[in-house]
């Protein structure tokens, strides 16, 4: 057992604004806006239900990307066309976990676990159903094996374009309601324990843009902190 996370979520850059961590943990997960045409429709940022003001971009189409049934997708799915993640993304195997963490802005009084403005912070996970189906791999799939990915954002694009698909296991998947901090409480750019000592990544320069991979210890440990408060990841720090 194995796992890659991978940042994801609305950034500073595309929409403009992160998504929100609330002090009691939650958080508000917010896609990033659909860049290409689409052959079919998408939901636009109006289309989520959001605590979060969206106003300025309402109307915008949403790259729904991961897909999360919690939030209204149809399954779990993710696509990626950018080699950096896809390349090690294609070496995961069935069974094995893909991880997503989000930069989310502090709201509130942050509690003593959370960076006052801004952290890195894991929102969810897919245990994967199937070996990832590389783009190559997908167009030539049978119609009846492709229709798994038919609700995925890269699939409704009016030029497929993902280098690798990936599907959860309903039952081994989720988006999470509270979230497992990867940022130290002493700022957003301060990579915690989980990643300079659990992670393949040495938490130095923007950890938080980057793939991190986990071995069978490491991927057990987040599985572990998923299912408690969000302060138990600073507990077993201490």
């Amino acid at each position: 057992m194995r796992a890659i996370a991978i940042n994801v979520g609305a950034n500073t850059n595309e929409p403009g604004f992160r998504g929100p961590l609330f002090p009691d943990g939650s958080f508000e997960y917010i896609p990033i806006p659909e860049a290409e045409p689409t052959a079919e429709p998408v939901p636009t940022y109006a289309d989520f239900d959001l605590e979060t003001d969206v106003s300025g971009v309402a109307d915008r189409p949403v790259h729904f990307d991961p897909e999360f049934p919690e939030v209204g997708g149809e399954r779990y799915t993710y696509g990626d066309e950018h080699g950096i993640k896809a390349g090690p993304l294609s070496d995961l195997s069935a069974g094995d976990y893909l991880f997503f963490y989000a930069t989310l802005s502090t709201t509130g009084e942050a509690p003593a676990w959370a960076p006052p403005r801004w952290g890195a912070h894991l929102i969810g996970h897919f245990r994967l159903a199937r070996d990832p189906v590389t783009g190559e791999a997908y167009r030539d799939l049978p119609a009846d094996e492709r229709t798994v990915f038919d609700s995925n954002a890269h699939v409704k694009r009016a030029e497929f374009d993902a280098r690798v698909l990936l599907l959860g296991d309903p039952d081994g998947s989720r988006l999470y309601e509270t979230v497992v901090p990867l940022s130290a409480p002493s700022g957003g750019t301060d990579a915690n324990w989980l990643v300079t000592e659990q992670s393949s990544d040495s938490g130095k320069g923007p950890w938080w843009r980057r793939p991190m991979r986990f071995d069978a210890d490491g991927t057990a440990t987040l599985l572990a902190l998923a299912e408690e408060a969000p302060e138990a990841a600073g507990r077993i720090n201490d």
